[in-house]
């Protein structure tokens, strides 16, 4: 599993496991595939930003 935080690690098309800002609170994980990366900067201590393909968006704290 690699890490989130950084943004070189993350692609367009990868499954991932994001938190929505909804379910921050819980840490609750939702599943998906990458169709936009949100985040600009190289690095993002809380996850990068991403939209899956359901149009979901929330930080990638898992990927698969």
């Amino acid at each position: 599993m690699s890490n989130g935080t950084i943004r070189a690690n993350i692609k367009e098309g990868m499954s991932v496991g994001i938190v929505l800002k909804a379910d921050q609170k819980t840490g609750k994980i939702t599943r998906g595939v990458v169709k936009r990366i949100l985040t600009n900067s190289s690095t993002h201590p809380h996850g990068i930003k991403v939209q899956l393909t359901n149009d979901h968006v929330g930080r990638v704290k898992e990927i698969y």
